[in-house]
């Protein structure tokens, strides 16, 4: 150990400050297995703020990069390691504190979505945003990402549940932001500015969330398309209309990579499929869901399946929520996450198809549909040079492609490290400077998280 670390040892002690090679290993990587990803100097697994205050002075007393982790669940390289530098774990904070009479929880940030759903289910509540990987992701992964989810179309995303915030500064100090009121507008809305901000501004040690009465039972329909525009298609009939509590689309590559895990008997020729759920009260669910059915039907979709049994209708949901480890499991994956207008759906989806035509590589589609956030999965052998040279061009394909149709280069996993060559392009030299002049401010040596989002 240098003698720097050996000081932070010594204030931490050796179960906070990890500096043993094989330990450290696990914290290199997050779930996009960032090629690129460095060897940190030490790994601090903090247990409350005032450890990560610890860390996040010594970082700065000796220009050490310091790098916000999670769960490791991301899928954009924001928590991958860098040389040198301090990994500042937060897994081991992960209290819950559930406030019934305002419908607030306080929660730590290690604490898992699920977790936090778990909590709040105890006392007839509901914390909606529903990322595929509820089950393993961190609240604070969801706050650094603004992260969405199946439910998304209907009850919005992580940032529409934040109310307040405890946050480390660069130089170390703990500032607490907004808290448990649904209105206030005092001072700038400096809470809103750190949600999605991916740890680049500072470290969340907590955050108080905004909870909602248990979600009904739930309707639920599940309708294959012989062509993808039929299905996309299907979806702005929909939007137009209705407002379900889930849209959910699977192209006919990600439909068999899930029938293949799953052997549950979906339609492996299907172009498209879409998953569909209502939870208005009750006779009004079976309503909304006929009314989809219909409109489905009338886009020429080959088959209809309608439930009103909630167990039976989380089979299809949990398919959905499978569809990238389904795919995982037939090569190494670069996970995309653009969205666009919703008029601009089929565009893409089409778009995405071609490129995948062209440069010769799978390109598994998955979408929130409803609100036009897709994630294509480009799937690649690495031991392939010539095949992940195309990914990666086609990687790049998706972006500009989704930007050309007027939307974005990430719409919940975060711009993290492997997006970053592409968001100034996308926001403008005087979007991208303004951006830079926040970091600056509030990170003035640089060391919060870099390469994340910012050169």
């Amino acid at each position: 150990m240098s003698a720097p670390i050996h000081e932070l040892v010594a204030e931490l002690g050796d179960d906070v400050v990890v500096t043993e090679p094989d330990r450290m290993a696990g914290y290199r990587y997050d779930r996009a297995h960032d090629p690129d990803a460095g060897t940190p100097l030490a790994v601090v697994r903090a247990r409350h703020t005032a450890d990560v205050q610890a860390a996040v002075r010594f970082a700065a007393a000796h220009l050490l990069p310091v790098v916000p982790r999670g769960a490791g669940s991301g899928l954009s390289g924001g928590s991958s390691a860098v040389d040198g530098g301090l990994v500042v774990s937060l897994e081991r904070m992960t209290a819950i504190d559930v406030d019934p009479v305002t419908r607030v929880v306080v929660t730590q940030p290690g604490a898992m979505n699920a977790q936090v759903k778990a909590a709040a289910a105890e006392h007839g509540l509901w914390y909606p945003p529903d990322p595929s990987s509820y089950e393993f992701c961190s609240i604070g992964g969801n706050v650094a990402t603004n992260a969405g989810g199946l439910c998304c179309v209907k009850y919005g995303v992580t940032t529409d549940y934040v109310l307040g915030l405890e946050v480390v500064l660069a130089d170390g100090t703990a500032v607490r932001l907004g808290g448990p009121r649904l209105k206030d507008v005092a001072g700038l809305s400096l809470t809103k500015l750190f949600v999605g901000s991916e740890g680049t501004l500072g470290v969340v040690t907590e955050v108080t969330l905004r909870l909602v009465p248990q979600q009904r039972p739930t309707a639920t329909l599940v309708a294959t398309f012989a062509e993808l525009d039929d299905a996309t298609g299907a979806v702005l009939d929909i939007t137009r209309r209705l407002r379900p509590s889930m849209l959910e689309f699977m192209d006919r590559p990600t439909i068999n990579a899930v029938e293949d895990m799953t052997r549950m008997g979906l339609d492996r020729e299907a172009a498209a499929m879409l998953v569909v759920q209502s939870d208005e009260p009750a006779g009004h669910a079976a309503a909304e869901i006929a009314e989809i059915e219909a409109l489905c039907e009338k886009r020429g979709a080959t088959e209809v399946f309608t439930t009103d049994d909630p167990a039976e209708g989380q089979q299809f949901v949990t398919a959905r929520r499978e569809a990238i480890p389904a795919v995982e499991r037939t090569g190494t994956l670069l996970l995309e996450d653009v969205g666009v207008p919703l008029p601009q759906l089929g565009a893409l989806v089409d778009g995405i198809a071609a490129i995948s035509a062209a440069r010769e590589v799978t390109i598994a589609v998955i979408a929130h549909a409803g609100d036009g956030n897709t994630h294509p999965l480009v799937v690649y052998d690495p031991a392939d040079a010539d095949m992940a040279q195309r990914a990666q061009t086609a990687f790049g394909e998706v972006m500009d492609l989704a930007v050309s149709l007027g939307g974005a280069i990430t719409g919940e996993h975060g711009v993290g490290r492997l997006k970053r060559p592409w968001l100034g392009g996308y926001l403008g030299d005087d979007v991208m400077a303004l951006n830079r002049r926040v970091k600056d401010a509030l990170d003035p040596l640089g060391i919060l998280n870099p390469g994340a989002v910012f050169d």
